[in-house]
């Protein structure tokens, strides 16, 4: 079964930092491109953040990108997002996802196969 699991959300100051991480079990972890996606009260869910399988290549939204660092560990099959310089607008519940390593990176969240729940992710102005 596979399992993805988000911990290191919670309740910042603006121009603080949060560092997520995704643990995941069940799945060959180099098989997968992994990705970061947020959701905000009444919004739909948004691409963040995404990674090759090997580390190599990363591609960010422009609204994180200088902000928000990506990375992962094969070896512990898990995923990192280090987010500096929070923003009020950065509020939101962030999920992990993965999906089959292809050629390109992807920030179509329906070609991510398997999601965690999410970690609340606060900053207050």
């Amino acid at each position: 079964q596979v399992q993805l699991v988000e911990s290191g959300g919670g309740l910042v100051q603006a121009g603080g930092s949060l560092r997520l991480s995704c643990a995941t079990s069940g799945l060959s972890f180099t098989n997968y491109d992994m990705g970061w996606f947020r959701q905000a009260p009444g919004k739909e869910r948004e691409f963040v953040a995404t990674i090759k399988w090997s580390g190599r290549y990363t591609y960010y939204a422009e609204s994180v990108k200088g902000r928000f660092t990506i990375s992962r560990d094969n070896a512990k099959n898990t995923v990192y997002l280090q987010m500096n310089s929070l923003k009020p607008d950065d509020t939101a519940i962030y999920y992990c996802a993965a999906r089959p390593d292809t050629y390109y990176l992807s920030s179509d969240l329906g070609q991510y196969d398997y999601w965690g729940q999410g970690t609340q992710v606060t900053v207050s102005s």
